[in-house]
């Protein structure tokens, strides 16, 4: 199974929401930036699938001629 980062934001989500309501500064920080972490991964991942998209693309048109 792949993360993509969506484990990372769910994760961060409750780190942070447990932080606020714990009045735990330390803990809120780390759950946004997990949560930030988890976007880098899914728009990385978001790219790399567009990006092979492409290259599949430019292939079947030099296999064509």
């Amino acid at each position: 199974m792949t993360n993509n980062g969506k484990i990372d934001k769910v994760v961060g989500k409750v780190k942070e929401t447990t932080g606020d309501v714990t009045n735990n500064e330390e803990l809120k920080g780390e759950g946004v930036l997990k949560q930030v972490e988890g976007k880098i991964k899914e728009v990385s991942s978001d790219i790399k699938d567009k990006t092979e998209e492409v290259i599949g693309d430019v292939k079947e048109k030099f296999d064509n001629k």
